[in-house]
């Protein structure tokens, strides 16, 4: 008998998710399900085909930590994270999001206080976005959702930052606890949206993400005052519900950090929380860091605490861009910090800080702590365990982009040790060491200065041992986020790149991971290649897979809809189709003629 279907994809390896041994099969689509799998299927004539001989077939790959919230609103194809096999992301992180609209009150505008320094956006195209916005409440925001032209699947959390300024206003959400009349609310809200299919309830509590509007720019954004009664009290919630609590550690103090990450016992709490935290990576300042992330990670699961615990892991170095001092990294040291609470487009407002004498006193004992003098801040840098994320080694910065095109390529070290034999161009002239170098980048070049650093992952084995680590989760791509900062749109490619170096099982054990096992801790069906389920299929060429070179594909674009750069990645030929709903989107690196006009995608709740 004949299978009548839409679309028809032949011979080849299958990864059903599950993590067994892959197998050569065919799979007929129809209506946006699958609904037959099996060897030489007898279809209709006239279907669209695939052949995928000497290609992996998989589950539609999920990108679990994305700030696509205000870029769907712009550009609801995703197309950075389509043309790289993820059929699905998972929104509202980090406590950011729209879910209760654009929340303008008292002259406060929170979707761009709240974003602009989080996703390098202009504020005034952040601004065009909350003009746009017409909802007001969560269950607004999932209608919105699913009328909009999705090119992958989008999954909603509700975000604390924003719950928190719905029910108190941004002032007060930034400057004191709430009453218990408002905890109240909050919670009233939080059961609703849960009610209503959100996945989860998403908080912050990394020193990394600050508002951008007045007179708020010196402060955190709201989720970040809270008590711990109050993320107690709400995640109480998200434990009845069995949804998932996305957070961030409080880096800085360990007390916190272990308090907060006991809720999601089931011994302490009666029952497990499912909590997902980023991120697992070998930072280079501080190799303690990650060796306390995975002996939190074991003993948060063990049957002791019986918790549901899941660190997110990065497939890649993490290598950040900066423009000037824009990074996400420099909001953790006050000094940098002062420099980028200005707006993007405010050079004279840097230089002004620049030119202050007790500010570049400042700068200077910031720059050079622990590099100096017998002190514990020494003894630290020694034996890497340092405070900052960033460390300030000038033979690990790298020249991008700058006006002296010598320069480029060059590491600041190179460049300063060329200046100090005497090579010395304008506005450089009074360099006594090595803060007076910096400081006059900054003056002279300000973003015109593009530069990198890997602050993380460096060592590839590391970095393969943490992705393959069953208790930690593939994840912290942070797509959509951070624009001219970093690119890892690619990185379940590169994942899979990483495990396709033990074999084959390895490779069907990563498919899982980004499949299957993401799909079940969100709650949301999918994930899996089976009779009957949604048809978001990923097709990758393996042998373009093991060759593909993550580091070199990022390249710097104009996107005229957000009027700014971005950095992207280039993967091309990797994955030869993306198949979302049964239909494909992206095949043989080209776009379908209807993205962003026509709906592949749909707005997933909790199942």
């Amino acid at each position: 008998m004949l299978i009548d279907c839409d679309l028809y994809i032949k011979n080849g390896l299958m990864f059903d998710g599950s993590g067994e041994y892959p197998v050569i099969n065919d799979i007929a689509i129809s209506k946006g399900l699958v609904v037959a799998i099996g060897k030489n299927l007898k279809v209709t004539k006239n279907v669209d085909t695939i052949d995928a001989s000497n290609e992996w077939v998989m589950p539609g790959l999920l990108d679990i930590h994305t700030h696509y919230d205000l870029e769907i609103e712009v550009s609801p194809g995703l197309k950075e994270s389509i043309r790289h096999g993820t059929t699905t992301v998972v929104m509202s992180n980090c406590s950011l999001g729209l879910a209760f609209g654009s929340q303008r009150k008292d002259n406060d505008d929170p979707i761009v206080s709240c974003f602009a320094r989080v996703e390098n956006i202009p504020k005034h195209v952040l601004k065009k976005v909350a003009d746009k916005v017409y909802w007001s409440s969560s269950s607004e925001y999932i209608e919105h959702l699913n009328k909009l032209k999705l090119g992958p699947n989008v999954v909603p959390m509700i975000p604390h930052s924003m719950l928190r300024i719905e029910v108190m206003g941004l002032k007060d959400s930034v400057s004191r606890n709430p009453t218990s009349k408002e905890l109240g609310k909050m919670k009233s809200l939080l059961k609703q949206g849960l009610d209503e299919g959100y996945v989860g309830f998403s908080t912050d509590s990394l020193p990394f993400h600050f508002l951008a509007n007045d007179p708020n720019r010196n402060k955190q954004i709201p989720t970040q005052f809270a008590p711990f009664s109050e993320l107690k009290s709400l995640t109480s919630i998200v434990r009845d519900y069995d949804r998932v609590w996305q957070a961030t550690p409080p880096k800085d103090n360990p007390f916190k950090v272990v308090r907060t990450f006991l809720l999601t016992s089931g011994r302490l709490y009666k029952k497990p929380l499912k909590t997902t935290v980023v991120a697992a990576l070998d930072i280079k300042s501080n190799g303690s860091i990650i060796k306390l992330a995975r002996t939190l990670a074991r003993i948060l699961n063990s049957k002791l605490i019986g918790g549901k615990f899941y660190m997110q892991a990065l497939g890649a170095p993490f290598k950040i861009w900066s423009d000037g001092l824009f990074n996400p990294l420099s909001e953790e040291i006050d000094e940098m910090r002062e420099l980028i609470e200005t707006d993007l487009d405010d050079r004279q407002a840097r230089v002004l800080i620049l030119e202050n004498e007790d500010f570049r006193k400042r700068f200077k004992k910031m720059w050079m702590k622990g590099k100096v003098g017998l002190n514990l801040a020494r003894l630290k840098r020694l034996i890497n365990r340092e405070d900052y994320a960033f460390n300030r080694n000038l033979g690990d910065m790298f020249i991008d982009r700058c006006p002296i095109s010598r320069w480029i390529g060059l590491s600041f070290q190179e460049v300063y040790d060329d200046i100090k034999v005497g090579n010395v161009p304008v506005g450089f002239e009074s360099i006594k060491d090595e803060p007076d170098f910096i400081l006059a980048m900054l003056k002279v070049f300000d973003t015109d200065l593009v530069w990198n650093t890997t602050s993380a992952n460096r060592d590839p084995y590391q970095t393969r041992k943490l992705l393959m680590d069953p208790l930690l989760l593939p994840g912290f791509n942070d797509s959509g986020a951070h624009l001219t900062n970093m690119a890892f749109y690619d990185c379940n490619l590169r994942s899979l790149n990483i495990a396709q170096e033990g074999g084959i099982l390895d490779v069907s054990y990563m498919v899982k991971r980004l499949t299957r096992d993401a799909a079940n801790i969100f709650g949301i069906a999918g994930g899996q290649i089976k009779v009957g389920e949604r048809a978001d299929i990923t097709i990758v060429n393996p042998e373009e897979l093991e060759v593909y070179d993550g580091e070199n594909s990022v390249q710097r674009i104009y996107r005229e809809d957000f009027e700014h750069e971005q950095l992207v990645n280039r993967s091309d030929g990797v994955v030869t189709a993306t198949i979302v709903s049964g239909r494909a989107i992206w095949q043989n690196s080209k776009f379908a003629n209807d993205i962003n006009k026509s709906k592949y995608g749909k707005c997933l709740l909790a199942s």
